[in-house]
């Protein structure tokens, strides 16, 4: 089985946009929790619920770019092909 070296940097790529996507997890998995902390801040006190809010939808706008960076640096590598 012969590979050329453009199939071997397909796959190479193929599996670093996999391993990036990870990175997107973590996001999820923070935000769920930030989410769920923030839920249960808004029943103990309620008349903070306007600086919970906006605290949370900070907290979650910041942490959502990591899993920005992670989705373009998947797209790079599947879709631009540096040796074609």
């Amino acid at each position: 089985m012969n590979i050329s070296g453009s199939d071997l940097i397909l796959a190479c790529s193929a599996i670093g946009a996999g391993l990036a996507m990870i990175g997107a997890l973590g996001t999820g998995v923070g935000q769920g929790n930030a989410t769920g902390k923030a839920c249960e801040s808004v029943a103990r006190q309620p008349e903070a619920e306007g600086t919970i809010l906006k605290t949370l939808l900070t907290g979650c706008a910041v942490a959502e770019t990591s899993a920005i960076y992670c989705l373009v640096i998947a797209l790079i590598l599947l879709f631009v092909k540096p040796f074609s």
